[in-house]
């Protein structure tokens, strides 16, 4: 089995920008087993369910940590998808392997913003090969896609995580503070003339492959009509240590029986590349396996 073709230009746009859309990467059926599983998962909403806005604000944005364990069309994406095989070659990694999975919906007229920031600081891994797939099943337009700030993942800087609901520290203050690498994430709206901004016309199939320091933010969905309905995959490289966070990560993994350091080998988060790996997804996704996460 061979991966889907990734030219070496869009592997440097991802190297250099910290981001890259690949066009058409996924066929009708995989778009369409997708929109299935998260319709599963909105009609009987699971534990990493979580309403990001107040009720009384314009429109609906909700998301969904890993409701790949629970909606077998999400199983199915992951194991059967390009994804693994396209996110190989964009980092020039040999192996790849799954963490998890977000949904993010916004539905139409939702006026709230996804703040700005980075992945990463938010997730118990070290490395350079770190990257998620932000693949949107509706059409979207460049003024309601995600936007990056160009080259921010080659700062070297890691932005405090903050809750996307009410914007509260995700770390406790003072253990943060004794981890001198984190720092509090500029305003960038206040000062996005000193950067530039990338953004994107998607359509269904498109995605956005993007290292796990670019900083980026989304915008509301200000749509009368469109929703904006995505799937977010989170994977790592053959560089991934298991790390340590400054107090307890969202969500926050147990069971998988990795210390700090040790290299992210686990059952729980399965190497999907190359295929014929030992490690086939089939544990992580087995009925009889409960992935035990706290948000």
């Amino acid at each position: 089995m061979t991966g889907p073709t990734i030219t070496e230009d869009q592997i440097r746009a991802y190297e250099e920008d910290g981001v890259v859309c690949l066009r058409g990467l996924f066929d009708g059926d995989f778009m369409a087993l997708v929109a299935r599983g998260i319709e599963r998962e909105l009609a009987d909403p699971g534990p990493g369910f979580v309403e990001q806005q107040e009720a009384d604000q314009p429109g609906r944005f909700v998301t969904d940590y890993c409701a790949s364990q629970r909606i077998p069309e999400l199983q199915r994406f992951i194991l059967d998808s390009p994804a693994a095989g396209a996110v190989a070659q964009v980092m020039r990694t040999r192996s790849v392997g799954f963490l998890m999975d977000v949904l993010w919906i916004k539905e139409p007229g939702t006026a709230k913003p996804t703040a700005w920031h980075q992945d990463q600081p938010y997730f118990p891994l070290d490395g350079e090969k770190f990257c998620s797939i932000w693949l949107p099943v509706d059409p979207v337009d460049a003024d309601t896609c995600l936007r990056f700030i160009r080259g921010s993942h080659r700062w070297g800087r890691w932005f405090s995580p903050r809750l996307t609901k009410a914007g509260e520290r995700l770390f406790d203050a003072q253990a943060e503070a004794s981890k001198s690498h984190y720092e509090e994430i500029p305003d960038f709206d206040a000062e996005l003339d000193r950067h530039e901004v990338l953004r994107w016309n998607m359509q269904p199939g498109d995605c956005l492959v993007f290292h796990g320091l670019a900083v980026h933010g989304g915008p509301g969905n200000n749509s009368a009509s469109r929703r904006r309905r995505t799937l977010s995959t989170v994977w790592f490289g053959d560089d991934a240590r298991w790390g340590i966070r400054p107090s307890p990560p969202r969500p926050n993994f147990s069971g998988h029986g990795l210390a700090p350091g040790d290299p992210v080998e686990s059952p729980l988060f399965p190497r999907l590349w190359p295929p014929g790996h030992e490690s086939t997804g089939a544990e992580r996704f087995s009925p009889d396996t409960e992935l035990s996460f706290t948000l």
